[in-house]
């Protein structure tokens, strides 16, 4: 990937760029706890986004999609936003670091990635990352990881239309090779977690089906969980965000909001424990009780928060079927992976299942992803 994208910015630019990269990601429990002020649990994974970037001493940002095979020139004012989305999310974050006082002036880029799209990997949240740890070093701005996390986040709100929690951009940003990163969403605390699996792998199956995940899917689940918390709050104002409320406090509330927004609500604090109980269990190494919280979520994303879909159903029944030891849908929902813990011993017997299963009765493959841990934003 490197040559590629160093051939190409030679013959766009007649020179070459500093490369710059960052991770996609996996979670291995805590799904739409972040923008509740939940914990999350993920980890940088060992594909991501690369991008070659040198400053071209003009006012303008010249980038060159490698895989779209699309070139976009815009400039660096509110009004210059591009209108391919992919050029959206550079914007943006040269955007949101211009806000924040930072210096940016134009650049040349050219840009790849292999994260799988549309597979629950956060491959914006790479792209995102990846300008945002660069333009920072190359105009010597000196903002904190924490602040370019919000950058990218910020980006996907403003310029992208989805009002996404920091989890993504934060995994990309502070990922570490063989650690997972429990990460508090209110007050921003974080641990790392050694990830070892001996005698399990993690392995995604990827449903190769994007349901419209629509923004306007995930922003209506989002506005349930801030209205089950208003009602919980009345009655107790420490409630901040839902992650703060007891699941007694929403039994309280049950009459005075919708059956949705409850169930909604119910599986949010159900996944918060979650988080913490496999955090204990990894400690431990008792790896069972990881893979049962796995399933325990599955259960909550599909019947209570209904962002799973027939296809991830059917890939996680398997899973149980086959003694998988734990299995779940992974990211936003409405298609995209599973990520599963598997036995070592399990794992051909299970893949092969799985990818002959899923052809039969959907008439196309899935794709088979196996994860490793590894580190995040950084210069190469």
């Amino acid at each position: 990937m490197k040559e590629r994208i160093q051939q190409k910015f030679q013959i766009l630019f007649g020179e070459e760029g500093n490369l710059y990269a960052s991770a996609g990601r996996i979670n291995l429990i805590g799904e739409h706890t972040d923008y509740n002020g939940g914990y999350v649990f993920p980890g940088a994974i060992d594909c991501g986004i690369m991008a070659a970037i040198k400053v071209n001493g003009t006012a303008k940002v010249k980038a060159f999609a490698l895989d779209k095979d699309e070139f976009v020139e815009f400039g660096l004012n509110e009004e210059d936003k591009p209108e391919q989305s992919w050029a959206r999310y550079i914007f943006g974050v040269c955007r949101e670091m211009i806000k924040r006082g930072g210096k940016v002036e134009g650049f040349n880029t050219v840009f790849a990635g292999d994260v799988p799209l549309g597979a629950g990997l956060s491959s914006s949240a790479a792209l995102e990352s990846t300008y945002a740890f660069a333009l920072n070093e190359i105009f010597g701005n000196g903002i904190d990881k924490f602040e370019l996390a919000r950058i990218g986040q910020m980006t996907e709100h403003n310029y992208c239309g989805v009002k996404c929690g920091i989890m993504d951009q934060f995994a990309s940003l502070f990922g570490k090779e063989g650690s997972l990163i429990r990460l508090n969403c209110k007050t921003m605390e974080y641990k790392y977690f050694p990830f070892h699996p001996d005698g399990y792998r993690l392995v995604l199956i990827d449903s190769c089906v994007k349901h419209e995940l629509a923004s306007s899917a995930y922003n209506k689940r989002r506005a349930s969980c801030e209205n089950a918390a208003a009602a919980i709050r009345k009655n107790h104002p420490e409630v901040e965000f839902l992650s703060d409320a007891k699941r007694v406090w929403l039994d309280e509330v049950r009459t005075e909001i919708p059956e949705e927004d409850f169930l909604r609500a119910e599986y949010v604090i159900g996944e918060v424990q979650r988080v913490l109980d496999v955090c204990d269990a990894l400690e431990r190494g008792d790896y069972e009780t990881v893979g049962e919280m796995m399933y325990q979520t599955h259960f909550g994303m599909s019947r209570l928060y209904e962002v799973s879909c027939e296809e991830l159903d059917f890939l996680n029944k398997l899973a149980r079927k086959m003694d998988v030891t734990g299995s779940r849908v992974m990211g936003g929902g409405f298609g995209g992976c599973t990520i599963n813990l598997v036995k070592d011993e399990l794992y051909d017997s299970f893949v092969n299942e799985a990818v002959g299963q899923f052809t039969l009765k959907f008439g196309h493959a899935p794709k088979i992803y196996n994860v490793v841990i590894s580190d995040g934003a950084r210069k190469l």
